[in-house]
């Protein structure tokens, strides 16, 4: 079990109320936790990373266990309170401005 944390925008553009439990079949990477995401929700695709590529869009940032993993390669294996259901996975809408 998979706890992730979305930010509102993705939670209510996928009609959720708090954090998505999810099984992941094989190693808990961000690329397995995403396409688990993606699968169970489609209308999210693309929206955390881009259709073609893959690649984390520029605005969202990755964290487990108090860690920035959003330059982590996508199948780097995440902390083992993530792949234990312990400590979530988040998403987070990064902020930029002048």
């Amino acid at each position: 079990m998979i706890r992730v944390v979305l930010p509102v925008h993705l939670r209510t553009l996928a009609h959720l109320d708090g954090e998505v439990i999810l099984d992941v079949e094989g190693p808990i990477t961000q690329r397995s936790v995403l396409n688990a995401i993606e699968a169970r929700y489609p209308m999210l695709r693309g929206t955390m990373r881009d259709h073609v590529t893959q690649k984390r869009r520029a605005f969202v940032r990755f964290f487990a266990c108090g860690e920035d993993l959003s330059n982590e390669p996508p199948d780097t294996l995440l902390p083992e309170g993530v792949a234990t259901g312990v400590e979530p996975f988040l998403v987070v809408g990064a902020i930029a401005g002048g």
